[in-house]
């Protein structure tokens, strides 16, 4: 029986304030009581991004609160935690992060088959005001369409 992708968290507001592109899955270092909570689906990945140090790529902001059976040994529930991503993406990244305007934001966050703790990064470029009221005003348009096209059933 082959397993299914767990689904852990998303980063809604990466898609509303960013123009992502470039999507990487990338590999997280993770102690024993974070992986726990991460599992029990308690992660918030919606104020972090990542960011170089020693061309190694780290991520901040992201929130993983302490596991509730954890003794002593919890972990810091904020802490910058290390991405692990092969030497060519990284360099690729790096390349791209020094163009202005860009940076690397998570967008969201699962178990793989395999059972490892995985986020998918993207490189974002922020976006103009004028294109996220556009942003709304589709979304807004479909869910107009999607209502009529209800009431059009029921009748």
């Amino acid at each position: 029986m082959e397993r299914e992708e767990i689904h852990i968290a998303n980063n809604k507001k990466a898609h509303f304030q960013y123009q992502l592109s470039n999507y990487l899955e990338a590999g997280i270092q993770l102690t024993g009581t974070e992986i726990k909570s991460v599992r029990g689906k308690q992660v918030n990945i919606n104020d972090a991004h990542c960011f170089f140090i020693n061309e190694e790529l780290w991520i901040k902001g992201m929130h993983i609160p302490e596991y509730k059976e954890g003794t002593y040994n919890n972990h810091e529930p904020k802490r910058i935690r290390k991405l692990l991503l092969k030497k060519s993406e990284l360099k690729k990244l790096q390349s791209r992060v020094k163009e202005k305007g860009f940076t690397i934001v998570p967008a969201r966050m699962y178990i793989s088959k395999r059972g490892l703790a995985k986020i998918e990064i993207a490189l974002a470029k922020g976006k103009k005001q004028f294109d996220k009221r556009a942003d709304i005003k589709k979304r807004e348009a479909d869910r107009e369409l999607k209502r009529i096209e209800k009431e059009l059933k029921k009748h």
